[in-house]
């Protein structure tokens, strides 16, 4: 049997992280099994559909790396095809049309709140005489559902289900203006997009037992079932926005790296034994339902920035700077040029090691491309005493005759003005790293320094009030 999975949103909204899971889940076990992974865009509610929401959607999965195999499909497009099936149930007896007025199914809800049972339909128009149907009243029409027994699903996640079927009431297929529901819609597309496996969040269990015999109705064997337990904020109470950003586009926003959050996804609620990095082509590997737990899993903001932090040091220097150039166009209110772009790429090594999100990089980075004067934070102003300035001095004076320019010859020329002054070297390097940078806190300042160059190192150091010429002239005398 050839694998076909697929991942049935709503566009009512935004790719939110447990969609976002749901779909990985689906397209990780399509692409272990050599199988397809196709896309369906349930959008039979007109009244809530967006086009907006569609683009969201599927915007989200491209940046994720979640591709679909085919064209997506529009639920909506297919109702034709959900009428059909509907007509076919009731030409073989197994649907029947009802003529049960609002009053009527009101009081039936009533009753049930007062027996302190669920609202099930009473089944009153199975056998109805057809002298007592009310002229000029559309029917829907009803799945003529199985009153004894049970039903049972061998979900590949929670094991085996039963329930019985006197708890099931005969389901709505099609409204009385014709359209069809939801659960007729899914059933029939996933009969003839020929999807053998199902694989959601265990919030739509029961709709499984309803579907399932929708499925037997039509002459169809249900798919494989496997229902994921839904994903819980730190607290452990049921995601909501109250826990913070929900959408795949926020985590994008916020800095983070697709390989990170297909990563962090796979790992809430899958399990490799305690393999924590997993890179894409060991998750297509390793993939399969048997290590989805059953337990909630909780969402960790702290191990998110840890594991991003470690794509980040893994990523490509190139890769990163043009990730992070739009972020800081923005801020410096120009377009970065190319001596900009080289600048930070021969930076970016040590500047990733220091991040967490591609936010807090192009904060760090900053730095690099900021015209002169450079903005002083308070505690760095505060380092750049007359002391610290005279330093300074004697160490331009030494950087302005370096042979070469480089990390190794920059710390050596910052060491022996120490010695001469009998200095530690942080007393030499905390007003260096001011000077160059604006902050406290950056990359290996030798490092810094050798990045921005000899000319753009000495044009910074005078900048923050070193006097330079007489440092050079220094160097003649």
């Amino acid at each position: 049997m050839s694998v076909v999975t697929r991942f049935a949103p709503s566009p009512t909204g935004f790719l939110h992280i447990g969609g976002a899971r749901t779909a990985l889940f689906n397209w990780l076990y399509a692409r272990h099994h050599g199988g397809q992974f196709v896309l369906r865009i349930e959008d039979t509610d007109r009244a809530r559909h967006s086009q907006s929401a569609v683009d969201a959607i599927t915007d989200g999965l491209r940046w994720l790396g979640l591709d679909w195999d085919g064209e997506a499909t529009s639920q909506f497009a297919r109702r034709d095809a959900h009428v059909a099936a509907a007509e076919r149930l009731l030409a073989s007896g197994d649907a029947y049309p009802c003529y049960c007025s609002q009053d009527e199914l009101a009081k039936m809800r009533e009753e049930a709140r007062a027996a302190g049972r669920p609202m099930r339909y009473d089944g009153r128009c199975r056998d109805r005489d057809p002298s007592t149907v009310p002229a000029g009243v559309p029917p829907v029409t009803r799945l003529k559902a199985p009153q004894s027994g049970e039903t049972v699903i061998d979900d590949a996640v929670q094991g085996r289900v039963v329930v019985r079927n006197d708890q099931l009431d005969d389901m709505v297929l099609l409204r009385a203006d014709r359209t069809p529901t939801y659960m007729l819609a899914v059933v029939v597309d996933d009969i003839d997009m020929g999807i053998t496996h199902v694989i959601r969040g265990d919030d739509h269990l029961t709709n499984a037992f309803r579907q399932t015999q929708l499925f037997r109705a039509l002459g169809a064997p249900p798919p494989v079932f496997a229902h994921v337990p839904l994903i819980h904020g730190p607290d452990g109470a049921k995601l909501s926005k109250r826990h913070g950003a929900l959408g795949v586009e926020a985590y994008r926003d916020m800095g983070y790296l697709p390989e990170t959050l297909r990563n962090y996804l796979l790992r809430l609620g899958w399990a490799h034994g305690d393999d924590e990095i997993i890179s894409t082509d060991q998750a297509v590997a390793w993939f399969d339902l048997d290590g989805v737990g059953k337990a909630p899993a909780r969402l960790d903001p702290a191990k998110l920035d840890n594991l991003n932090g470690h794509y980040m040091r893994a990523a490509d220097d190139v890769a990163l700077v043009e990730a992070i150039v739009p972020q800081l166009n923005s801020a410096l209110g120009r377009t970065l040029g190319l001596a900009d772009i080289d600048r930070l790429t021969r930076g970016m090594d040590g500047l990733k090691q220091r991040a967490k999100t591609l936010s807090e990089l192009s904060d760090n980075a900053q730095f690099y491309v900021s015209s002169l004067p450079l903005t002083m934070d308070p505690k760095a102003q505060s380092l750049l005493t007359d002391e610290a300035l005279s330093t300074l001095s004697r160490l331009a004076a030494r950087f302005s005759t370096l042979p070469e320019w480089s990390i190794a010859a920059l710390e050596d020329a910052a060491r022996a003005v120490a010695e001469d002054l009998g200095l530690k070297l942080g007393k030499v390097a905390q007003p260096l790293r001011a000077a160059l940078t604006g902050a406290t806190v950056s990359p290996g300042i030798f490092e810094v320094a050798a990045v921005l160059g000899r000319d753009e190192t000495l044009g910074r150091l005078a900048d923050a009030g070193v006097a330079i010429d007489d440092a050079l002239t220094g160097t003649l005398d």
